[in-house]
């Protein structure tokens, strides 16, 4: 019998398609299949030039594919494949459930490789123009969901993490902003903390909302079509007249 392939486990980045890593642009290009999240842009996927591209992809409120299921198609496709490749939205070890993944295939004897990719917040930053961490007024960051996956069993206590750092990004928390504004604002945080949601980041169509940690509900006004990911801190403060003129009210398309 034949030795199986390797699973290499690829960060496509934020959206754009030639934010990718050189390494993950030529494992795409030498695989024979691929099994990509809803989220990954055409564009990149065009790099698999000579691969069967299978959509395992997970997007709130819509059906999903189980992730048992994902790990069984990854370990029977290493057994018939030479590469194989896992496309995961932003960075693989961030959010994206790697590690289900990786102890999948090695319980199975399939040889795994994690290739990084540039996550959401880093790619939001770039577009605001606005570092994560200023001298004298954040030198400390977090990363954080509020979402809680089935069957978890630990405390999800994100709430005190971002309670305990100077700039915050959550992700996946758009969809219940009301619901975050309120457990932070009960956590003790400003209402007048500044937020900015930006979607679609690295795209160009990307854009942006600020507002206020007291008004974060009102992004439910807007028309969301790409994924949002929200930054709170004061950096945003002194930059947001600078840096993103945009009134509120043309923001949320009113």
């Amino acid at each position: 019998m034949a030795e199986p392939g390797t699973v290499y486990l690829v960060g496509a980045g934020p959206g754009a398609p030639d934010l990718i890593t050189l390494r993950g642009a030529r494992l795409l290009a030498a695989a024979e299949i691929v099994f990509h999240d809803a989220l990954v842009h055409p564009g990149t996927l065009e790099l698999a030039t000579r691969a069967e591209k299978i959509l395992v992809g997970k997007r709130c409120g819509r059906h999903s594919t189980a992730q048992r299921f994902i790990n069984k198609r990854l370990v029977d496709a290493a057994r018939a494949h030479r590469i194989v490749v896992r496309l995961k939205g932003g960075d693989p070890m961030l959010f994206g459930r790697a590690h289900e993944e990786i102890s999948a295939l090695r319980v199975a004897g399939i040889t795994c490789e994690v290739v990084p990719g540039v996550t959401s917040a880093l790619a939001a930053s770039a577009d605001l123009g606005i570092s994560l961490t200023q001298r004298g007024v954040s030198r400390s960051v977090v990363f954080v969901t509020p979402r809680v996956g089935d069957g978890e069993a630990r405390r999800n206590d994100w709430a005190a993490a971002v309670a305990a750092v100077d700039t915050a990004v959550i992700y996946m928390g758009a969809h219940e902003a009301d619901k975050v504004a309120s457990v932070l604002l009960d956590r003790g945080l400003a209402p007048g903390l500044p937020v900015v949601a930006v979607e679609s980041a690295s795209l160009p169509e990307s854009s942006y909302t600020a507002l206020t940690l007291a008004e974060l509900p009102r992004i439910a006004e807007t028309r969301r079509v790409g994924p949002v990911v929200l930054l709170l801190g004061d950096v945003y403060a002194a930059a947001l007249a600078a840096c993103l003129p945009l009134p509120l009210a043309a923001a949320l398309g009113t």
